[in-house]
């Protein structure tokens, strides 16, 4: 049966709990961190820890929002976002502070660690790579894909695969562009799945409920991108 338990941690100045699962059995496990998407750390994403611990790892999904989420309005999520967007400093020690959390735990290998993420939290991290971190690979999902310090991604040790709508209008194809120049020139082994009249969020059941255009659920991209995520964990663990 799956362990599950949560992690208190702190960065950027909050008091922070994450969700760990930890596989049934002996020994150590590779460790998998899930950032979330910008809304916060809600029961879609904790549940994800225990979908990873599934598939035989240790799964962590971090919190980068602390007690300022659910935000009362969604500006102050956004102005939130935007704010790290724009300093990588303080994402990146996010990221780091979450990995810092569960690395020791005695049921991870923490020779085998990849980040996974979802919107804003694939920014993370990606991030999390360009830091320095020893991440066996990045997956980002409907993830932001601009960055203001394009040459820290030589800094990318693992292999990065990105899930994209191609209809996400926070997306665009020139940001998409940008990214392969981005990777190629970094050295970085990359892929990138771009599914057909996809939007924004396409992995979030609830997302519709949001009723933003740009925004909607899509249960086969859903599935393909988690199934692609699957492979290239498999490989490189």
């Amino acid at each position: 049966m799956t362990t599950v338990r949560g992690v208190h941690y702190s960065a950027d100045g909050l008091d922070l709990v994450g969700t760990l699962a930890i596989p049934e059995g002996a020994g150590r496990f590779p460790l998998v961190l899930i950032a979330h998407e910008g809304p916060g750390l809600d029961d879609i994403q904790r549940n994800r820890a225990s979908e990873v611990a599934e598939l035989g790892y240790v799964g962590f999904a971090l919190d980068y929002h602390g007690s300022l989420s659910p935000f009362a309005e969604r500006h102050l999520m956004m102005d939130r976002i935007l704010g790290l967007y724009a300093d990588p400093d303080r994402t990146r020690a996010l990221g780091l502070a979450a990995l810092d959390a569960v690395r020791n735990e005695p049921s991870v290998d923490s020779s085998r660690i990849a980040a996974i993420g979802y919107c804003f939290g694939g920014t993370l991290a990606l991030e999390l790579g360009r830091a320095g971190a020893e991440l066996k690979a990045v997956v980002g999902f409907h993830a932001g894909l601009s960055n203001i310090r394009p040459d820290d991604s030589r800094h990318i040790a693992g292999r990065v695969l990105m899930c994209i709508g191609a209809d996400d209008p926070l997306i665009p194809v020139e940001q998409r562009v940008a990214f392969e120049a981005e990777m190629r020139n970094a050295g970085v082994s990359f892929e990138m799945h771009v599914y057909g009249g996809v939007q924004h969020s396409f992995t979030h059941p609830w997302a519709s409920l949001a009723n933003l255009p740009g925004i909607a659920y899509d249960e086969r991209a859903a599935t393909h991108s988690w199934n692609a995520m699957r492979g290239l964990l498999t490989e490189v663990f």
